[in-house]
């Protein structure tokens, strides 16, 4: 292949639909604090996803850093070892010890059945991860929290637009916070926000993301600088437009997938939870050990043909020097994630992946089972 084919990759609507936006910020000289873009972003979400309150970010990992903070959450965490860095890293710059608990071997999601054995007298909250846009086992995980009066912050960075019955799944929770990185279903360049229950919370987290300043002179609280520029999130307001658009592209493009490797031994494509409801954010398959390559093989091979496909997620957080420490690292804590980790590879999904593309990246796999 000649091109770069790469795992995931933004939706960049034409250049001239941009250029307005540019305009009337240039003319407005507001670019950051809750200017104009700013504030049509945020109202713009709120319909879009049917929600009430979202707090734009600078990105997400701020956004996981402040709504930890909001919540004056200490002690321990009960989170996920298969997730993105940013997820842990959230706790310890709060000062939170990350508890890890092993996932579930269908969903990839922190396992319901496991959390309780994790729980201590030191246990104030739950940051399960939307992992892939798969919608964690939401009623489960709720009614430990209620059980054990725990609060639960959702890392939802991947479950932009993702609904179950009641409607967004964002809703859920105490906190959820979304990433609008570059490489997500929906991005404003680099950005993130956390969703609110209610207008007071709102306030709370808009305090907190510009230093914890309520007013000129007074300060509240060691907040951070977490807000949104105007560019980014003018951006934001072009992207939303396009948004229908692009997941419905990601939908054709997981079908095509799941057709064409359909029966592949040792070859398993990642179920959805709720197939109609999902964003198709990431398309993972796991190499089982039938397969005649090793997964680090056929990556390789893939990386070789330009295919930039992705180890997402390897190595497991709770390997990293900074959390392998920990008891709940012990790798007999985590059979399934380290499995998992060890099998894993994201194929390329994006809109303008092109359907002769993908054929090509299937034909690859399966001629590379076949030797």
């Amino acid at each position: 292949m000649k091109k770069d084919i790469t795992v995931t990759s933004p939706l960049l609507p034409p250049l001239e639909e941009f250029i307005p936006y540019l305009e009337q910020i240039w003319t407005s000289r507001i670019l950051t604090n809750g200017g104009a873009m700013h504030q049509q972003l945020e109202q713009a979400l709120c319909d879009y996803l049917g929600l009430e309150h979202i707090a734009l970010f600078a990105n997400g990992t701020l956004a996981l850093v402040t709504a930890l903070q909001s919540l004056r959450i200490t002690g321990e965490v009960i989170t996920t070892p298969y997730s993105f860095v940013a997820t842990a890293h959230s706790l310890l710059w709060n000062g939170i010890k990350p508890v890890f608990v092993d996932i579930d071997p269908a969903t990839l999601n922190l396992d319901p059945l496991k959390i309780e054995a994790a729980i201590t007298p030191s246990t104030t909250a739950i940051m399960p991860v939307h992992c892939y846009g798969n919608p964690c086992d939401i009623a489960a995980i709720e009614r430990i929290a209620e059980i054990y009066n725990l609060r639960v912050i959702y890392d939802a960075a991947h479950a932009f637009g993702v609904r179950d019955e009641g409607g967004s799944i964002l809703r859920h929770g105490d906190l959820s916070v979304l990433s609008f990185h570059a490489t997500k279903v929906f991005n404003t360049f680099e950005g993130g926000a956390i969703i609110c229950p209610d207008a007071k919370t709102y306030r709370r987290i808009g305090h907190l993301k510009n230093f914890g300043f309520v007013n000129e002179t007074t300060v509240i609280a060691p907040g951070i600088n977490g807000k949104m520029n105007e560019v980014s999130a003018a951006f934001g307001l072009l992207q939303l437009q396009h948004i229908d658009q692009a997941l419905a592209r990601r939908r054709e493009i997981d079908r095509l997938y799941r057709a064409l490797l359909d029966g592949l031994s040792g070859v398993r494509c990642v179920e959805s939870l709720a197939y109609e409801h999902t964003n198709h954010a990431y398309f993972p398959i796991l190499v089982e050990p039938e397969f005649p390559l090793a997964r680090d093989e056929l990556y390789q091979r893939l990386r070789e043909n330009n295919i930039l496909a992705r180890r997402y997620f390897y190595p497991l957080i709770s390997d990293f020097p900074m959390y392998r420490a920990l008891p709940s690292a012990e790798p007999a804590n985590l059979p399934v994630a380290r499995s998992v980790a060890g099998k894993v590879i994201c194929l390329p999904i994006y809109p303008d992946l092109a359907d002769k593309d993908v054929e090509a990246i299937c034909n690859l796999i399966i001629e590379s089972g076949t030797r």
